[in-house]
């Protein structure tokens, strides 16, 4: 079996323009679609983040509002990799997006930081 890469990831919002504006114009990810699905009264929008993987989008009416702290079981956090994580927070600053305090990855090393999308997901840029 090759499970080589990650296709998509897919997440589920509560207000589609807001998201849609979130992702698109401030995050920079590039639309590769964009549909209304009447059958389910819902957006899908699918969106490049590199040329192996693409981020979806779904916007249902009314979805159940995602778990806070205490984290449950499922998806802890989405992480983007960047190659200059102060130029990457400011540029999120610019945008009126504000992020944890950049911190190092006990691990690994490499320095981290996180913020959230317009519906607490939360989201890391990793070096």
């Amino acid at each position: 079996m090759d499970l080589s890469a990650i296709h998509h990831i897919a997440i589920i919002v509560s207000d589609y323009p807001v998201s849609k504006d979130f992702y698109v114009n401030r995050l920079g990810f590039p639309i590769i679609r964009e549909n209304y699905r009447e059958d389910k009264k819902d957006w899908k929008l699918d969106l490049r983040v590199n040329s192996d993987t693409e981020l979806e989008i779904f916007a249902p009416e009314n979805p159940p509002k995602r778990p806070s702290y205490p984290e449950a079981c499922g998806l802890r956090h989405l992480a983007f990799h960047t190659e200059n994580i102060e130029l990457a927070v400011k540029e999120l600053a610019d945008k009126g997006i504000t992020c944890e305090p950049i911190r190092t990855d006990t691990f690994t090393g490499k320095r981290m930081t996180f913020f959230a999308d317009p519906d607490g997901l939360p989201l890391e840029l990793h070096e």
